[in-house]
């Protein structure tokens, strides 16, 4: 339970971080979907250690992609 706590509290963070990164691009609501989308990506996956990393990166790709 505290492993999956510490991870939510690592994704809001995600959240944050990319809200602000994007805010000229894109609207919190996108942020958070495009996290909610990668975050989806990897349930399942027995090592949660890297997840936030991969969240971030993944949502970061879909992001500018969506920018361009």
């Amino acid at each position: 339970m505290a492993d999956r706590n510490r991870e939510d509290d690592a994704i809001r963070a995600v959240v944050d971080l990319l809200s602000d990164a994007y805010r000229a691009t894109h609207h919190p609501a996108e942020v958070e979907e495009a996290v909610a989308k990668a975050h989806a990506s990897f349930a399942g996956r027995p090592v949660r250690d890297f997840i936030p990393v991969l969240v971030e990166r993944k949502a970061r790709a879909i992001l500018d992609e969506s920018s361009g």
